[in-house]
């Protein structure tokens, strides 16, 4: 038994580098995309069509990766997909017009995709050996690993190109996987100690009442992502347009947001344990709520920063318990399939604020943002039993 609890530890600790790993790679593309826009001569239009391809990418694999992992294992699709993504991220420097920008970016996409659906599917079926609601963390790991790579990339952005950070972050990300990639191999998925869904290789067809859960469980992913898309996009420009913040104390915004989410992650084991999920999902949709009612309609700046702040510490959770439900529910394809519906809020969530902007205002557009968290909580409320598990 002990030796069985060390195993599960190991194998905890290989998942939660494959998520930072992630968060620091794809992070460290992001803060080097104005050099990329530069190099390659493209207008704003133009690049948004390019970045395009990242999202294309990743939606039409995330779709694709649940088969992958059960016929190959997630530890396996994992490991192939970190490959895929360490070498991919060194691509974009080396093109220099947007339709090549494109089409690397729709391979660097692909791997984003697909790692986010094998590794989540992996800590799915480790959470069920725990029996410990221990699914925040890894997405915390992903959150720290994304700040410490915009961290890095902003420091580094004066002294080093584009061609030569991004190879760094390969060579990172060879090396990682080269550790951490046999630690996962190494073990078996572990087997959920009670039968709540069939085993990997022989999946069952989902009734329709499970498919639709399944659905809830993306929606409510969706709602989330679709507020840290808005935040990210949007935050630190309502601070500086609509409060007079000067340029630097705008960008603060989105750091107290990411701070707050992070912080709210790395507790989020603990308050899974003492709430459990459906009150967890219902405090943290109505928290969100409240936050960016504050964040957006606050007339001074620390009641905006603070809002921001609540905003991330609601959201936190929504996310994980969402993913791991639909997991739990429907193994990989239940993963692909909240995934999927919630990197779609990611990407909704930038553009419908901009619209609703030039229609009203973006204070009043990102009243949205609390509005979908508040749709989240009324959904975790109308479905305890599905929530809880």
């Amino acid at each position: 038994m002990p030796g069985n609890g060390n195993s599960l530890t190991r194998l905890r600790t290989a998942i939660t580098v494959f998520f930072a790993l992630d968060g620091f790679v794809f992070a460290g593309w992001v803060v080097r995309i104005p050099a990329i826009k530069e190099q390659t001569d493209a207008s704003a239009s133009a690049l948004g069509l390019a970045l395009l391809g990242v999202s294309a990418g990743a939606v039409v694999t995330m779709v694709l990766t649940g088969r992958l992992c059960r016929r190959f294992g997630n530890q396996r699709v994992t490991v192939a997909c970190a490959v895929l993504l360490s070498l991919s991220v060194a691509l974009p420097p080396l093109t220099h017009s947007v339709l090549a920008l494109g089409l690397v970016l729709l391979v660097f996409g692909a791997a984003y995709g697909g790692i986010n659906v094998a590794f989540n599917s992996a800590a799915v079926d480790l959470v069920a050996a725990m029996r410990r609601p221990i699914m925040p963390s890894f997405h915390a790991a992903f959150s720290l690993g994304g700040m410490v790579g915009a961290g890095l990339g902003a420091l580094v952005a004066g002294s080093l190109s584009p061609t030569r950070h991004l190879l760094l972050l390969t060579v990172t990300g060879l090396l990682v996987t080269a550790v951490a990639g046999p630690v996962l191999l190494r073990h078996e998925p572990p087997a959920p100690p009670e039968p709540e869904r069939p085993a990997q290789d022989t999946p069952r067809r989902l009734d329709g009442r499970t498919r639709g859960l399944v659905l809830v469980f993306g929606l409510i992913a969706g709602c989330t992502a679709y507020g840290e898309g808005a935040l990210a996009d949007w935050g630190a420009l309502h601070l500086e347009e609509d409060l007079a913040a000067s340029p630097g104390a705008a960008a603060i915004g989105y750091s107290c947001f990411a701070l707050a989410m992070t912080v709210g992650r790395l507790t989020g084991t603990t308050l899974l344990e003492r709430l459990g999920r459906t009150r967890t999902v219902v405090a943290g949709g109505a928290t969100a709520a409240a936050g960016m009612l504050l964040g957006s309609l606050a007339p001074a700046l620390w009641a905006a920063l603070l809002g921001y702040a609540v905003t991330g510490i609601g959201l936190a959770n929504l996310f994980p318990v969402a993913v791991e439900r639909a997991g739990a529910l429907a193994g990989p394809s239940g993963v692909a399939t909240a995934s999927t519906l919630g990197y779609g809020g990611m990407l909704l969530g930038p553009p419908a604020i901009g619209f609703m902007a030039d229609w009203f205002s973006l204070p009043a557009a990102l009243t949205s943002v609390a509005v979908l968290a508040a749709v989240a909580a009324l959904i975790g409320l109308a479905t305890p039993r599905a929530a809880a598990g």
